[in-house]
């Protein structure tokens, strides 16, 4: 099961979810991507949800700046796998923001 979405935010940052599993009922894994500037470090809330829609783990991440590259999109995109703790059986996974830490959102 994957759930798709993708959002922007200020600074030029945009986020995908591409992908999901739950590994038992204390962790999920949530697989991404996030579109920003090479040389911009960006953080990431990920959350975790349950049968009734109810945040049952939550994370930020770190992801950091990027060298530019020879790509299509010339470093932009980058993919990221997170395991989430969660405090019951998650049956959802999803990206709930990314932003540039210490621009305004």
């Amino acid at each position: 099961m994957a759930w798709v979405s993708t959002s922007s935010a200020v600074s030029d940052v945009t986020f995908k979810d591409f992908g999901f599993s739950t590994t038992d009922a204390t962790q999920a894994e949530i697989d991404f991507q996030v579109t920003r500037e090479p040389g911009s470090a960006v953080k990431c809330a990920v959350k975790a949800l349950d049968s009734k829609f109810a945040v049952v783990g939550w994370k930020v991440v770190d992801i950091p700046p990027g060298e530019p590259d020879t790509t299509a999109d010339g470093g932009r995109t980058v993919s990221q796998r997170v395991a989430v703790r969660t405090e019951s059986l998650s049956v959802s996974g999803v990206v709930d923001s990314c932003w540039v830490p210490g621009s305004s959102k």
